[in-house]
């Protein structure tokens, strides 16, 4: 069974290559990305009323004693308001400068 040493060795440096060529090229695309990105824009208005929507179904899914299902969604409108907030602190506290 000699004949395995070498096979194990090659693919030992294979893997090894890959996976320090994939971190450079991950860390590429992190440092890069900051440099093409675009204002983003969010619509509080809409994120409130989505949350809405979500809160009402978790109210049917708990009536209807779907307590897990209800949970979820509970979770998913808190989320939405959380965004909706965050989308709204920004507008609020993030304006361009007076001089551009």
């Amino acid at each position: 069974m000699h004949h395995t040493k070498p096979a194990r060795r090659a693919l030992t440096a294979l893997l090894a290559t890959t996976l320090l060529a994939g971190g450079v090229l991950l860390g590429q695309t992190v440092t890069a990305e900051p440099a093409a990105a675009k204002s983003v824009t969010c619509n509080a208005a809409k994120l409130h009323a989505q949350a809405r929507k979500e809160r009402d179904r978790a109210a049917q899914l708990k009536r209807l004693h779907a307590t897990t299902e209800a949970r979820k969604a509970f979770a998913r409108a808190d989320a939405l308001e959380r965004q909706a907030k965050r989308c709204a602190d920004a507008d609020k506290y993030h304006k361009p400068p007076l001089w551009k």
